[in-house]
């Protein structure tokens, strides 16, 4: 089993950017899709967005 991990670290590596790529295109279509559903919530998460960001350092 430990013969096939440097075979398989390279693969895995495209295949986990190409599965992180999916996973966030799906994430943000959620996102789209609650804020359409439960307008008050997502304005309500906006607005603590915004006051991380407010009181955020750099």
């Amino acid at each position: 089993m430990q013969q096939n991990e440097p075979q398989q670290e390279t693969e895995t590596d495209a295949e986990r950017r190409r599965r992180r790529a999916q996973f966030l295109r799906e994430r943000h279509e959620a996102q789209e899709l609650r804020d359409r559903v439960k307008p008050r919530r997502a304005r309500a998460a906006r607005m603590r967005q915004a006051m991380r960001m407010r009181t955020f350092r750099w």
